[in-house]
């Protein structure tokens, strides 16, 4: 059956880790017929987590996709990761998801993690609803998370469902919308319910709400308001309302439940078709030509054909296949394609709808559309359209990664595979960088964290038959100045018999972060391709600085002065002279490294605070602040990355093993003196 792009949704699970997004999907695709049996995270059966290292740890590691209908409505569906090392997968969907579910844990509420791809999300306007998961659970308290969404999110959480009781006591949700209690039936797997009237003691709570829902959807429509105060609003009104709420960004209908009991899965169903926009519901889609001017698609079948590649991943059968979201046009298997970020012609081969790792062969796509196929030389961010009609979309941009690994295959002999295995591993994940230590020629292999590096070593042993040794995790720095300098760069040299000269001045200024170039010359006087060719330069130059070749960050460089010569003056002078202005204003600039910082959120009962407290402190970290979730008491603190190796370890000891932690990157900040000079000595630098 072909599903019109209005019966369409494109949306994305997004969570912390451990709030139960991967059970909610799983509850998903049992209840629309995906799948006939519920597959479990803690047993390994889960059908979304598919690799080997996903079922191992319980945990998701790489995004999912996978298709299922309800309603009459077809949802397309990409289970993202929860845990921080992953958040490059949780950034390249939410690049191409139309609409998100959050799932938020009862108990911990909104997490670090949450927090971070909530952000994310907002990066891309995504509409969302949520969904409070785990009401079963001692300690639960949706209120709490309704509060914390609006503290921490700068959401406007408006609850469509109560949840009756919690922990223990947790026996159903009422619908503020329908008025109506409902409880789930054990035996069918909560396949099943019924709607019965709301129970005496929840009456007020539900008033309350169903006012609050009333009230807010009305004031984000001018006509709908002035009906409220003369009349009542009808539920169906309200139900629109929602819809047009949400997809415009104005509020979050927050649902509850307790997805390992069957327990609201259904009704977060009904959500997702009822108040999540199809394709159609969005603005035009806007990129540009190979000249930069603007180009503008609408999202529909009868345009030109315009996808973007999101993610490329490995496949035993099918070779590389890349994952695409159609946005305009539609096309069928084997059509010609070019693909805009290389300028290559190339063939869509072997198209295909994924059910995590199975295939289901398509004839054809079109607008609204993810599915996947073999195209080759893809990278993530490229853009495939028709050949008569290019246009190039906005790309999809990464962290850096803040800690490396040396790696080297245990046999010579497995040279040429390890580097084949690593250009392979290079397409599938853009957050994974690969380089050479330029005094030890070792291959450095770069990441987002430790469990990142791990699984990457883990993957080449298993599925690329390289077995492979790692040196220990080390911290990835940054340098950057504590004082404003400048300095002149001058090139002057023949080559092949004709003369190149360039004088430029550089001044260099320490800002928070990034890497800014302005040009404080008068740029009507001075042509714009020597400009150009200095700021390739200086661009160029900021992947090592003077201290122990790390990046450069947190510097404005400023081209303040440029002298030229008529007749030798070249782009390549000014290059060479950008470059070496930049290397001697840094210098001058009093270098310095910086650290990466990292936000540790920490849950441990009472009797063990203090030990865990003393232990951050010794690590050099700073506590930013306490608070109470159910029974444990939850500490964030800021702690320097070096300082984390083996942490877990250590909580575990502090705690008898009842302390639970997570992390994520906060900041790039400067190192103590003290502690700078140190790791210059241990690195084998002198003189700073």
């Amino acid at each position: 059956m072909v599903y019109s792009i209005v019966k369409t949704r494109n949306i994305g699970i997004m969570a912390h880790i451990d709030a139960g997004k991967t059970t909610v999907t799983e509850r998903i695709l049992y209840y629309t017929g995906r799948t006939h049996k519920i597959g479990n995270v803690d047993h390994g059966t889960a059908a979304m987590d598919w690799m080997p290292q996903e079922r191992e740890r319980g945990i998701t590691i790489t995004s999912a996709a996978t298709t299922c209908f309800w309603k009459n409505t077809k949802i397309n569906i990409i289970d993202t990761p929860g845990h921080v090392d992953f958040t490059a997968e949780v950034e390249r969907s939410l690049r191409v998801i139309d609409g998100a579910v959050a799932v938020f844990c009862a108990v911990g509420g909104v997490e670090p993690q949450s927090e971070t791809v909530w952000h994310q999300a907002d990066k891309y306007n995504v509409p969302r609803i949520a969904f409070v998961n785990k009401m079963d659970r001692q300690g639960a308290d949706f209120q709490r998370v309704l509060q914390m969404m609006h503290d921490m999110l700068g959401a406007v959480p408006v609850p469509v469902n109560l949840p009756m009781g919690g922990g223990m006591d947790f026996e159903g949700i009422i619908s503020v919308l329908e008025g109506k209690a409902i409880y789930f039936n054990h035996e069918t797997s909560g396949a099943t319910y019924r709607k019965e009237e709301i129970p005496e003691k929840y009456r007020d709570l539900y008033k309350e709400a169903r006012k609050l829902l009333w009230e807010t959807v009305a004031m984000f429509d001018d006509r709908a308001m002035e009906k409220y105060f003369r009349e009542e609003l009808h539920s169906s009104e309200v139900n629109k309302l929602i819809r047009k709420a949400t997809i415009e960004g104005n509020i979050v209908p927050v649902l509850c439940g307790a997805a390992l009991k069957n327990i609201g899965v259904q009704q977060l169903l009904d959500a997702i078709v009822d108040w999540l926009p199809s394709p159609s519901d969005l603005p035009d889609v806007e990129g540009t030509d190979e000249h930069g001017n603007a180009v503008v698609r609408k999202r529909n079948s009868k345009e030109p054909f315009a996808a973007l590649i999101f993610k490329i991943q490995s496949d035993a059968h099918l070779g590389r296949l890349a994952f695409i979201r159609v946005y305009s046009g539609s096309i069928e298997d084997g059509a010609k394609i070019l693909n805009n970020s290389t300028g290559k012609k190339t063939r869509l081969l072997r198209l295909v709808q994924m059910h995590a790792a199975k295939r289901i062969h398509l004839d054809s796509i079109e607008a609204g559309d993810i599915a996947a196929a073999g195209i080759k030389l893809a990278s993530t961010g490229d853009t495939i359209t028709s050949i008569e009609h290019p246009v190039i979309l906005e790309n999809i941009t990464f962290e850096e990664p803040v800690m490396q690994i040396a790696i080297e295959p245990v046999s010579i002999a497995d040279d040429k595979k390890l580097e084949e295995a690593l250009q392979e591993m290079l397409f599938e994940d853009p957050s994974l960088k690969i380089g050479a230590d330029p005094d030890s020629g070792q291959t450095i292999m770069r990441g987002m964290g430790e469990l990142h590096l791990e699984i990457v070593t883990d993957r080449l042993n298993r599925e690329k038959k390289v077995e492979v040794r790692t040196g220990k995790p080390q911290v990835t720095y940054r340098e950057s100045i504590s004082c404003t300098s400048e300095e002149e760069g001058v090139f002057e040299k023949v080559i092949q018999g004709r003369g190149n000269y360039a004088a430029v001045n550089i001044r260099v200024v320490p800002i928070d972060t990034g890497i800014e170039f302005y040009v404080c010359v008068n740029d009507t006087v001075v042509p714009q391709h020597f400009i150009k060719a200095v700021e390739r330069g200086v661009m160029g130059s900021v992947g090592a600085g003077p201290l122990a070749g790390f990046p450069l960050d947190g510097i404005r460089v400023e081209l303040t002065g440029i002298d030229i010569n008529e007749t030798d003056s070249t782009e390549t002078a000014f290059s060479y002279a950008g470059a070496m202005a930049l290397r001697k204003s840094v210098q001058k600039g009093c270098p310095i490294l910086k650290e990466p910082i990292m936000r540790l959120d920490i849950t441990c009962p009472a009797d063990y605070f203090g030990e865990v407290i003393g232990d951050i402190n010794a690590r050099r970290g700073k506590v930013q602040s306490f608070e109470q979730r159910g029974e444990v008491q939850a500490i964030i603190a800021r702690v320097p990355l070096a300082e984390l190796f083996g942490y877990s370890s250590t909580l575990r000891s502090l705690s008898q093993g009842r302390a639970g932690f997570s992390m994520q990157f906060s900041e790039y900040m400067e190192v103590a003196g003290n502690i700078q000079k140190k790791l210059l000595e241990k690195m084998g630098i002198s003189g700073y």
